[in-house]
């Protein structure tokens, strides 16, 4: 499976998945004017890597700011990785978040409840 790398602008996140090294990243800011168009070729991606994931997957967040429309292609995604958890495989979410930001912290928090998928949360400057 080839890598999804999309750059990031001033709006929309830079998103690097790389199946060989099992890390995915989501990072920088996310409030793309047409949420659902940005977020398409992402969620199919992780609709392929799901059906013939890896043993192990990291997966990283580390965003500055996402608006309320992102929210439901971040918990799409998660609840795909929680049904690689249910097969026995491991996921891992890296959470990070600048200091002090406590609303993306929190956000954070509030995903690890809906989702059965161990959560570990990383500030940085």
């Amino acid at each position: 499976m080839e890598s999804l790398n999309i750059k990031g602008t001033y709006d929309t996140p830079t998103v690097i998945f790389n199946p060989e090294s099992s890390t995915f990243e989501i990072s920088g800011r996310s409030y793309p004017e047409d949420t659902a168009e940005f977020y398409i070729p992402v969620l199919e991606w992780v609709e392929s890597y799901v059906s013939n994931p890896n043993e192990h997957t990291q997966f990283i967040f580390r965003l500055d700011y996402f608006n309320s429309s992102s929210y439901k292609p971040f918990l799409d995604i998660l609840l795909k990785l929680e049904g690689m958890v249910k097969k026995g495989l491991v996921v891992e979410v890296e959470w990070f978040y600048k200091d002090g930001d406590w609303d993306i912290k929190e956000a954070g928090e509030e995903f690890a409840d809906i989702v059965d998928i161990p959560f570990k949360y990383t500030s940085f400057n």
